[in-house]
Protein backbone atom coordinates (compact mmCIF):
# COMPACT_ATOMS: atom_id res chain seq x y z
CA UNK A 1 0.00 0.00 0.00
CA UNK A 2 1.51 3.38 -0.91
CA UNK A 3 1.29 6.76 1.40
CA UNK A 4 -1.98 8.67 0.42
CA UNK A 5 -0.56 11.84 1.53
CA UNK A 6 2.80 11.25 -0.97
CA UNK A 7 2.55 12.79 -4.33
CA UNK A 8 5.49 12.04 -6.97
CA UNK A 9 8.30 14.87 -7.37
CA UNK A 10 10.43 15.91 -10.57
CA UNK A 11 13.00 14.10 -8.60
CA UNK A 12 11.55 10.69 -8.38
CA UNK A 13 11.11 10.81 -12.33
CA UNK A 14 14.57 11.50 -13.37
CA UNK A 15 15.36 8.75 -11.12
CA UNK A 16 13.10 6.37 -12.78
CA UNK A 17 13.92 7.97 -15.58
CA UNK A 18 17.74 7.35 -15.21
CA UNK A 19 16.49 3.52 -14.63
CA UNK A 20 14.87 2.89 -17.09
CA UNK A 21 17.91 4.13 -19.85
CA UNK A 22 20.47 1.00 -17.79
CA UNK A 23 18.01 -0.91 -20.11
CA UNK A 24 17.08 1.26 -23.32
CA UNK A 25 20.14 3.09 -23.86
CA UNK A 26 23.28 1.04 -22.10
CA UNK A 27 22.48 -2.33 -22.70
CA UNK A 28 21.16 -2.06 -25.84
CA UNK A 29 24.03 0.27 -27.37
CA UNK A 30 25.70 -3.58 -27.50
CA UNK A 31 24.11 -4.21 -30.57
CA UNK A 32 26.35 -1.14 -32.68
CA UNK A 33 29.23 -2.16 -30.63
CA UNK A 34 30.06 -5.83 -31.92
CA UNK A 35 33.06 -4.96 -33.80
CA UNK A 36 34.77 -3.96 -31.03
CA UNK A 37 33.47 -6.21 -28.35
CA UNK A 38 34.48 -9.26 -30.84
CA UNK A 39 38.23 -7.82 -31.28
CA UNK A 40 38.51 -6.90 -27.80
CA UNK A 41 37.39 -9.90 -25.90
CA UNK A 42 38.79 -12.40 -28.94
CA UNK A 43 35.55 -14.31 -29.46
CA UNK A 44 33.29 -15.66 -32.23
CA UNK A 45 30.44 -13.62 -34.11
CA UNK A 46 28.14 -16.59 -33.13
CA UNK A 47 28.85 -16.21 -29.13
CA UNK A 48 28.86 -12.56 -29.17
CA UNK A 49 25.42 -12.42 -30.50
CA UNK A 50 23.98 -15.16 -28.74
CA UNK A 51 25.40 -12.66 -25.39
CA UNK A 52 23.99 -9.94 -27.54
CA UNK A 53 20.16 -12.17 -27.59
CA UNK A 54 20.07 -13.10 -24.08
CA UNK A 55 19.23 -10.03 -22.50
CA UNK A 56 15.89 -9.33 -24.45
CA UNK A 57 15.12 -13.13 -23.85
CA UNK A 58 15.54 -12.80 -20.16
CA UNK A 59 13.72 -9.31 -20.08
CA UNK A 60 10.60 -11.30 -21.73
CA UNK A 61 10.77 -14.30 -20.19
CA UNK A 62 10.68 -12.60 -16.52
CA UNK A 63 9.24 -9.28 -16.83
CA UNK A 64 5.08 -10.72 -16.13
CA UNK A 65 6.86 -12.59 -12.91
CA UNK A 66 8.92 -9.86 -11.86
CA UNK A 67 5.76 -6.92 -12.32
CA UNK A 68 3.07 -9.77 -9.99
CA UNK A 69 6.25 -9.65 -7.61
CA UNK A 70 6.52 -6.12 -7.14
CA UNK A 71 2.54 -5.80 -6.44
CA UNK A 72 3.22 -8.15 -3.75
CA UNK A 73 6.47 -7.45 -2.00
CA UNK A 74 7.12 -3.84 -3.20
CA UNK A 75 7.42 -1.94 -6.21
CA UNK A 76 10.10 0.47 -4.60
CA UNK A 77 11.71 -2.84 -3.48
CA UNK A 78 11.93 -4.52 -6.87
CA UNK A 79 13.00 -1.32 -8.94
CA UNK A 80 15.93 -1.36 -6.12
CA UNK A 81 16.23 -4.88 -6.80
CA UNK A 82 16.54 -3.73 -10.84
CA UNK A 83 18.99 -1.28 -10.66
CA UNK A 84 21.36 -3.11 -7.71
CA UNK A 85 21.41 -6.05 -10.90
CA UNK A 86 21.77 -3.62 -13.19
CA UNK A 87 24.94 -2.51 -11.78
CA UNK A 88 26.46 -5.85 -11.29
CA UNK A 89 25.39 -7.31 -14.95
CA UNK A 90 27.48 -4.26 -16.55
CA UNK A 91 30.33 -4.67 -13.92
CA UNK A 92 30.74 -8.41 -15.16
CA UNK A 93 30.79 -6.56 -18.85
CA UNK A 94 33.06 -4.07 -17.56
CA UNK A 95 35.44 -6.85 -16.49
CA UNK A 96 34.83 -9.48 -19.16
CA UNK A 97 37.98 -10.72 -20.67
CA UNK A 98 36.57 -13.62 -22.66
CA UNK A 99 32.92 -14.83 -23.31
CA UNK A 100 32.04 -16.12 -19.59
CA UNK A 101 31.21 -12.95 -18.02
CA UNK A 102 29.85 -11.51 -21.11
CA UNK A 103 26.99 -14.20 -20.93
CA UNK A 104 26.61 -13.93 -17.08
CA UNK A 105 26.24 -10.07 -17.54
CA UNK A 106 23.87 -9.72 -20.03
CA UNK A 107 21.78 -12.46 -18.67
CA UNK A 108 21.96 -10.03 -15.45
CA UNK A 109 20.80 -7.11 -17.41
CA UNK A 110 17.70 -8.77 -18.56
CA UNK A 111 16.53 -9.61 -15.36
CA UNK A 112 17.28 -6.14 -14.23
CA UNK A 113 15.12 -4.59 -16.87
CA UNK A 114 12.33 -7.26 -16.04
CA UNK A 115 12.46 -5.59 -12.82
CA UNK A 116 12.65 -2.37 -13.63
CA UNK A 117 10.20 -1.10 -16.16
CA UNK A 118 6.74 -2.46 -14.92
CA UNK A 119 7.78 -1.43 -11.17
CA UNK A 120 8.41 2.07 -12.03
CA UNK A 121 5.28 2.37 -14.31
CA UNK A 122 3.58 1.36 -11.26
CA UNK A 123 5.21 3.55 -9.07
CA UNK A 124 4.16 6.33 -11.59
CA UNK A 125 0.28 5.20 -11.24
CA UNK A 126 0.69 4.80 -7.52
CA UNK A 127 1.93 8.54 -6.68
CA UNK A 128 0.74 10.80 -10.01
CA UNK A 129 -2.79 11.26 -11.24
CA UNK A 130 -4.80 12.43 -13.98
CA UNK A 131 -2.71 15.05 -15.95
CA UNK A 132 0.66 14.44 -13.79
CA UNK A 133 0.54 10.78 -14.42
CA UNK A 134 0.60 11.64 -17.94
CA UNK A 135 2.98 13.92 -18.00
CA UNK A 136 5.25 11.55 -16.00
CA UNK A 137 4.67 8.40 -18.13
CA UNK A 138 6.04 11.10 -21.04
CA UNK A 139 9.22 11.01 -19.57
CA UNK A 140 9.39 7.26 -18.81
CA UNK A 141 8.45 7.31 -22.58
CA UNK A 142 11.06 9.39 -23.53
CA UNK A 143 13.83 7.23 -21.28
CA UNK A 144 12.37 4.19 -23.06
CA UNK A 145 11.74 5.32 -26.76
CA UNK A 146 14.17 7.94 -26.58
CA UNK A 147 16.58 6.02 -25.37
CA UNK A 148 16.36 2.90 -27.83
CA UNK A 149 16.63 5.71 -30.36
CA UNK A 150 20.02 7.31 -29.10
CA UNK A 151 21.32 4.01 -28.35
CA UNK A 152 23.46 3.50 -31.61
CA UNK A 153 24.86 7.13 -31.98
CA UNK A 154 25.28 7.10 -28.08
CA UNK A 155 26.96 3.88 -28.15
CA UNK A 156 29.13 4.60 -31.14
CA UNK A 157 30.21 7.36 -29.53
CA UNK A 158 30.95 6.23 -26.76
CA UNK A 159 32.87 3.27 -27.84
CA UNK A 160 34.76 5.53 -31.00
CA UNK A 161 36.24 7.93 -28.38
CA UNK A 162 36.44 5.94 -24.78
CA UNK A 163 36.12 2.45 -25.59
CA UNK A 164 33.44 0.47 -25.17
CA UNK A 165 33.10 -0.88 -21.92
CA UNK A 166 32.53 2.86 -20.91
CA UNK A 167 29.02 2.06 -21.82
CA UNK A 168 28.53 -0.17 -18.84
CA UNK A 169 30.47 2.79 -15.98
CA UNK A 170 28.21 5.29 -16.94
CA UNK A 171 25.20 2.45 -16.59
CA UNK A 172 26.35 1.91 -13.19
CA UNK A 173 26.26 5.65 -12.75
CA UNK A 174 23.12 6.36 -14.03
CA UNK A 175 21.82 3.44 -11.77
CA UNK A 176 23.58 4.79 -8.41
CA UNK A 177 21.80 7.69 -9.33
CA UNK A 178 18.59 6.59 -9.74
CA UNK A 179 18.85 4.34 -6.49
CA UNK A 180 19.77 8.04 -4.86
CA UNK A 181 17.18 10.32 -6.11
CA UNK A 182 13.87 8.13 -5.72
CA UNK A 183 15.39 7.04 -2.01
CA UNK A 184 13.28 9.32 -0.34
CA UNK A 185 10.11 7.41 -2.51
CA UNK A 186 7.50 5.87 -0.17
CA UNK A 187 6.88 2.22 -0.87
CA UNK A 188 3.85 0.69 -2.44
CA UNK A 189 1.93 -2.10 -3.05
CA UNK A 190 -0.86 -4.24 -4.00
CA UNK A 191 -3.43 -4.79 -1.06
CA UNK A 192 -3.30 -8.18 0.00
CA UNK A 193 -4.50 -10.35 3.29
CA UNK A 194 -2.59 -13.20 4.44
CA UNK A 195 0.77 -14.86 4.22
CA UNK A 196 3.36 -14.13 0.98
CA UNK A 197 2.06 -16.36 -1.85
CA UNK A 198 3.43 -16.96 -5.41
CA UNK A 199 2.56 -18.48 -8.25
CA UNK A 200 5.49 -20.86 -8.66
CA UNK A 201 3.80 -23.68 -10.69
CA UNK A 202 2.47 -21.07 -13.10
CA UNK A 203 5.85 -19.09 -13.38
CA UNK A 204 8.07 -22.46 -14.26
CA UNK A 205 5.37 -22.97 -16.89
CA UNK A 206 5.42 -19.85 -17.78
CA UNK A 207 9.35 -19.71 -18.46
CA UNK A 208 9.33 -22.76 -20.33
CA UNK A 209 6.96 -21.39 -22.83
CA UNK A 210 8.70 -18.07 -23.20
CA UNK A 211 12.69 -19.84 -23.66
CA UNK A 212 10.71 -21.76 -26.33
CA UNK A 213 8.74 -18.32 -27.88
CA UNK A 214 11.92 -16.24 -27.71
CA UNK A 215 13.98 -19.13 -29.04
CA UNK A 216 11.99 -19.66 -31.92
CA UNK A 217 11.51 -15.93 -32.79
CA UNK A 218 15.10 -14.72 -32.25
CA UNK A 219 16.77 -18.18 -33.91
CA UNK A 220 14.08 -19.68 -35.89
CA UNK A 221 15.88 -18.17 -39.31
CA UNK A 222 18.80 -19.52 -38.22
CA UNK A 223 17.62 -22.77 -37.18
CA UNK A 224 15.68 -23.35 -40.43
CA UNK A 225 11.66 -22.49 -40.09
CA UNK A 226 10.88 -26.03 -41.42
CA UNK A 227 13.48 -27.91 -39.35
CA UNK A 228 12.96 -30.61 -36.22
CA UNK A 229 13.97 -28.39 -33.91
CA UNK A 230 11.73 -25.88 -35.17
CA UNK A 231 8.83 -27.64 -35.11
CA UNK A 232 9.91 -29.10 -31.89
CA UNK A 233 9.68 -25.17 -30.33
CA UNK A 234 6.26 -24.54 -31.98
CA UNK A 235 4.86 -27.33 -30.28
CA UNK A 236 6.60 -26.75 -27.15
CA UNK A 237 5.05 -23.42 -27.42
CA UNK A 238 1.65 -24.10 -27.99
CA UNK A 239 1.35 -26.79 -25.16
CA UNK A 240 2.55 -25.07 -22.74
CA UNK A 241 1.05 -21.76 -23.50
CA UNK A 242 -2.39 -24.34 -23.39
CA UNK A 243 -1.28 -25.99 -19.78
CA UNK A 244 -0.51 -22.45 -18.44
CA UNK A 245 -4.04 -21.20 -19.52
CA UNK A 246 -5.53 -23.77 -18.22
CA UNK A 247 -3.31 -24.46 -14.50
CA UNK A 248 -3.92 -20.44 -14.40
CA UNK A 249 -7.64 -20.63 -14.81
CA UNK A 250 -8.00 -23.08 -11.92
CA UNK A 251 -6.54 -21.31 -9.44
CA UNK A 252 -6.75 -18.02 -6.76
CA UNK A 253 -3.24 -17.13 -6.84
CA UNK A 254 -2.10 -16.79 -10.28
CA UNK A 255 1.10 -15.03 -12.02
CA UNK A 256 -1.12 -13.78 -14.67
CA UNK A 257 -5.12 -12.39 -14.22
CA UNK A 258 -6.33 -13.43 -17.36
CA UNK A 259 -9.65 -11.18 -15.79
CA UNK A 260 -7.36 -8.21 -16.59
CA UNK A 261 -8.26 -8.44 -20.42
CA UNK A 262 -11.58 -8.20 -19.95
CA UNK A 263 -10.98 -4.70 -19.70
CA UNK A 264 -11.49 -2.99 -23.30
CA UNK A 265 -8.99 -0.12 -23.21
CA UNK A 266 -6.50 -2.12 -21.54
CA UNK A 267 -6.55 -5.10 -24.00
CA UNK A 268 -6.92 -1.96 -26.82
CA UNK A 269 -3.79 -0.32 -25.29
CA UNK A 270 -1.75 -4.19 -25.15
CA UNK A 271 -3.14 -5.62 -28.53
CA UNK A 272 -2.32 -2.15 -30.43
CA UNK A 273 0.87 -2.05 -28.55
CA UNK A 274 2.33 -5.59 -29.32
CA UNK A 275 1.62 -4.88 -33.06
CA UNK A 276 3.08 -0.85 -33.49
CA UNK A 277 6.05 -2.54 -32.24
CA UNK A 278 6.13 -5.41 -34.72
CA UNK A 279 6.58 -2.73 -37.37
CA UNK A 280 10.55 -2.52 -35.54
CA UNK A 281 10.88 -5.35 -38.69
CA UNK A 282 11.09 -1.80 -40.63
CA UNK A 283 14.23 -1.08 -39.68
CA UNK A 284 16.11 -4.33 -40.38
CA UNK A 285 14.02 -4.28 -43.55
CA UNK A 286 15.04 -1.14 -44.98
CA UNK A 287 18.49 -0.72 -43.43
CA UNK A 288 19.67 -3.83 -45.05
CA UNK A 289 18.31 -2.84 -48.64
CA UNK A 290 19.89 0.36 -48.74
CA UNK A 291 23.16 -0.99 -47.96
CA UNK A 292 22.85 -3.72 -49.78
CA UNK A 293 20.46 -2.32 -52.56
CA UNK A 294 21.76 1.22 -52.82
CA UNK A 295 24.93 0.96 -51.76
CA UNK A 296 24.58 3.01 -48.53
CA UNK A 297 27.35 2.65 -45.75
CA UNK A 298 26.50 1.52 -42.11
CA UNK A 299 26.84 5.28 -40.97
CA UNK A 300 25.11 7.21 -43.61
CA UNK A 301 21.62 4.33 -43.35
CA UNK A 302 22.32 5.23 -40.17
CA UNK A 303 21.33 8.84 -40.54
CA UNK A 304 18.50 7.89 -42.88
CA UNK A 305 17.09 7.23 -39.34
CA UNK A 306 18.12 10.88 -37.29
CA UNK A 307 14.30 12.25 -38.20
CA UNK A 308 13.12 9.02 -36.33
CA UNK A 309 15.06 9.95 -33.29
CA UNK A 310 13.89 13.62 -33.10
CA UNK A 311 10.54 13.16 -34.04
CA UNK A 312 9.83 10.92 -31.20
CA UNK A 313 11.77 12.25 -28.72
CA UNK A 314 9.58 15.96 -29.94
CA UNK A 315 6.72 14.63 -30.08
CA UNK A 316 6.61 12.18 -26.91
CA UNK A 317 5.00 15.43 -24.75
CA UNK A 318 3.11 16.72 -27.70
CA UNK A 319 1.13 12.85 -27.64
CA UNK A 320 0.90 13.87 -24.11
CA UNK A 321 -0.94 17.12 -24.67
CA UNK A 322 -3.48 16.12 -26.88
CA UNK A 323 -4.18 13.26 -24.71
CA UNK A 324 -5.10 15.48 -22.01
CA UNK A 325 -7.43 17.52 -24.36
CA UNK A 326 -8.76 14.88 -26.71
CA UNK A 327 -8.75 11.50 -24.37
CA UNK A 328 -6.60 8.26 -25.41
CA UNK A 329 -8.32 6.95 -28.35
CA UNK A 330 -8.16 9.89 -30.79
CA UNK A 331 -3.78 10.11 -30.47
CA UNK A 332 -3.46 6.38 -30.41
CA UNK A 333 -5.20 6.57 -33.75
CA UNK A 334 -3.54 9.13 -35.57
CA UNK A 335 0.24 7.76 -33.97
CA UNK A 336 -0.38 4.27 -35.29
CA UNK A 337 -1.75 6.58 -38.95
CA UNK A 338 1.10 7.75 -39.01
CA UNK A 339 3.72 5.58 -38.03
CA UNK A 340 1.79 2.94 -40.73
CA UNK A 341 2.50 5.50 -43.69
CA UNK A 342 5.87 6.53 -43.02
CA UNK A 343 6.81 2.50 -43.02
CA UNK A 344 4.32 2.06 -46.48
CA UNK A 345 6.62 5.27 -48.00
CA UNK A 346 9.40 3.12 -47.44
CA UNK A 347 8.20 0.14 -49.59
CA UNK A 348 8.35 2.56 -52.67
CA UNK A 349 11.53 0.74 -54.11
CA UNK A 350 11.23 1.49 -57.56
CA UNK A 351 12.06 5.17 -56.98
CA UNK A 352 15.63 6.31 -58.00
CA UNK A 353 18.18 6.88 -55.71
CA UNK A 354 18.36 10.37 -54.94
CA UNK A 355 14.11 10.48 -54.65
CA UNK A 356 14.15 7.42 -52.75
CA UNK A 357 17.09 8.22 -50.16
CA UNK A 358 14.70 11.75 -49.45
CA UNK A 359 11.39 9.30 -49.25
CA UNK A 360 13.48 7.31 -46.54
CA UNK A 361 14.23 9.86 -44.39
CA UNK A 362 10.75 11.51 -44.69
CA UNK A 363 8.88 7.64 -43.27
CA UNK A 364 11.65 7.60 -41.00
CA UNK A 365 10.17 11.02 -39.62
CA UNK A 366 6.73 9.80 -39.95
CA UNK A 367 7.96 6.54 -38.19
CA UNK A 368 8.82 8.55 -34.91
CA UNK A 369 6.34 11.36 -35.36
CA UNK A 370 3.72 8.58 -34.77
CA UNK A 371 4.98 6.79 -32.18
CA UNK A 372 5.97 9.53 -30.09
CA UNK A 373 2.20 10.47 -30.20
CA UNK A 374 0.92 7.48 -29.65
CA UNK A 375 3.42 6.26 -26.36
CA UNK A 376 2.15 8.32 -23.94
CA UNK A 377 -1.60 7.85 -24.55
CA UNK A 378 -1.04 3.75 -24.92
CA UNK A 379 1.28 3.78 -21.44
CA UNK A 380 -1.51 6.03 -20.02
CA UNK A 381 -4.44 3.86 -20.92
CA UNK A 382 -2.67 0.70 -20.20
CA UNK A 383 -2.39 1.72 -16.43
CA UNK A 384 -4.60 3.89 -15.70
CA UNK A 385 -7.11 0.83 -16.24
CA UNK A 386 -5.36 -1.53 -13.99
CA UNK A 387 -6.34 -2.55 -10.67
CA UNK A 388 -4.82 -1.06 -8.18
CA UNK A 389 -3.33 -3.98 -6.38
CA UNK A 390 -2.36 -5.39 -9.92
CA UNK A 391 -0.86 -2.25 -11.99
CA UNK A 392 2.89 -4.04 -11.97
CA UNK A 393 1.43 -7.40 -13.38
CA UNK A 394 -0.60 -5.23 -15.96
CA UNK A 395 2.48 -3.21 -16.94
CA UNK A 396 4.63 -6.08 -16.99
CA UNK A 397 2.03 -7.51 -19.28
CA UNK A 398 2.26 -4.59 -21.38
CA UNK A 399 6.07 -4.45 -21.65
CA UNK A 400 6.07 -8.16 -22.45
CA UNK A 401 3.95 -6.99 -25.89
CA UNK A 402 6.16 -4.64 -26.92
CA UNK A 403 8.91 -6.74 -26.68
CA UNK A 404 7.22 -9.41 -28.03
CA UNK A 405 5.94 -7.28 -30.83
CA UNK A 406 9.38 -5.96 -31.68
CA UNK A 407 10.84 -9.43 -31.80
CA UNK A 408 7.90 -10.71 -34.24
CA UNK A 409 8.22 -8.35 -36.56
CA UNK A 410 11.76 -8.32 -37.09
CA UNK A 411 11.58 -12.31 -37.36
CA UNK A 412 8.97 -12.36 -40.05
CA UNK A 413 10.16 -9.22 -41.84
CA UNK A 414 13.63 -10.66 -41.84
CA UNK A 415 12.54 -13.75 -43.01
CA UNK A 416 10.07 -12.60 -46.26
CA UNK A 417 12.63 -10.12 -46.99
CA UNK A 418 15.53 -12.93 -47.43
CA UNK A 419 13.26 -15.63 -49.12
CA UNK A 420 12.18 -13.59 -51.39
CA UNK A 421 15.86 -11.77 -51.87
CA UNK A 422 16.98 -15.47 -52.87
CA UNK A 423 14.77 -15.67 -55.78
CA UNK A 424 14.14 -12.19 -56.62
CA UNK A 425 14.75 -9.00 -56.66
CA UNK A 426 16.24 -6.66 -53.86
CA UNK A 427 13.57 -4.08 -54.49
CA UNK A 428 10.75 -6.45 -54.78
CA UNK A 429 11.97 -8.53 -51.09
CA UNK A 430 12.48 -5.42 -49.85
CA UNK A 431 8.38 -3.76 -50.81
CA UNK A 432 7.06 -7.38 -48.98
CA UNK A 433 9.07 -6.73 -46.19
CA UNK A 434 7.97 -3.26 -45.86
CA UNK A 435 4.11 -4.75 -46.71
CA UNK A 436 4.01 -7.19 -44.14
CA UNK A 437 5.06 -3.93 -41.71
CA UNK A 438 2.20 -1.76 -43.32
CA UNK A 439 -0.21 -5.05 -42.37
CA UNK A 440 0.77 -4.82 -38.83
CA UNK A 441 0.10 -1.22 -38.61
CA UNK A 442 -3.49 -1.48 -39.90
CA UNK A 443 -3.97 -4.51 -37.28
CA UNK A 444 -3.04 -1.84 -34.99
CA UNK A 445 -5.29 0.92 -36.11
CA UNK A 446 -8.08 -1.62 -36.17
CA UNK A 447 -7.58 -3.04 -32.67
CA UNK A 448 -8.02 0.97 -31.10
CA UNK A 449 -10.55 1.35 -33.21
CA UNK A 450 -12.68 -1.31 -31.89
CA UNK A 451 -11.50 -2.32 -28.75
CA UNK A 452 -10.69 1.53 -26.92
CA UNK A 453 -13.71 3.46 -26.07
CA UNK A 454 -13.86 7.02 -26.97
CA UNK A 455 -13.75 8.61 -23.43
CA UNK A 456 -10.82 6.83 -22.55
CA UNK A 457 -8.63 9.11 -20.89
CA UNK A 458 -11.56 11.68 -20.20
CA UNK A 459 -12.42 10.89 -16.97
CA UNK A 460 -9.48 11.18 -15.26
CA UNK A 461 -8.46 14.63 -16.80
CA UNK A 462 -11.92 16.04 -15.65
CA UNK A 463 -11.13 14.64 -12.47
CA UNK A 464 -7.52 16.03 -12.00
CA UNK A 465 -8.74 19.43 -13.77
CA UNK A 466 -11.49 19.77 -10.54
CA UNK A 467 -8.48 18.92 -8.18
CA UNK A 468 -6.29 21.63 -9.75
CA UNK A 469 -9.03 24.10 -9.28
CA UNK A 470 -9.15 22.87 -5.53
CA UNK A 471 -5.55 22.81 -4.40
CA UNK A 472 -4.57 21.23 -0.76
CA UNK A 473 -2.54 24.02 0.77
CA UNK A 474 -1.20 21.55 3.31
CA UNK A 475 0.83 19.57 0.40
CA UNK A 476 4.72 19.63 0.65
CA UNK A 477 6.61 19.85 -2.93
CA UNK A 478 4.06 20.16 -5.71
CA UNK A 479 4.67 19.53 -9.16
CA UNK A 480 4.46 22.52 -11.29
Amino acid sequence: METASYKGTNKMIIGIVFGVITFWLFAQAMVNVVPAVQKDLGISLGTLNIAISLTALFSGMFIVAAGGLADKIGRKKMTYIGLILSVIGSLCLVLAQGSVLLIIGRVIQGLSAACIMPATIALMKAYFEGAERQRALSFWSIGSWGGSGIASFAGGAIATYMGWKWIFIFSIIFSLLGMWLIKDTPESKGESTGAFKFDYTGLVIFIITMLALNILITFGADLGWTSLRTIGLVIVTIIGAIVFFKVEKSKNIVLIDFSLFKNKPYSGATFSNFLLNAIAGTLVVANTYVQVGRGFSAFQSGMLSLGYLVAVLAMIRVGEKILQRAGAKSPMIWGALITTVGVAIMGLTFLSDVIYTVVVFIGFALFGLGLGIYATPSTDTSVSNAPSNKVGEAAGIYKMASSLGGAFGVAISATVYSSIAAVGSLEIAATAGIIVNVIFGVLSILSIMFMVPGDTGKKAIEKSSKQIRKPNPSQPNPIH
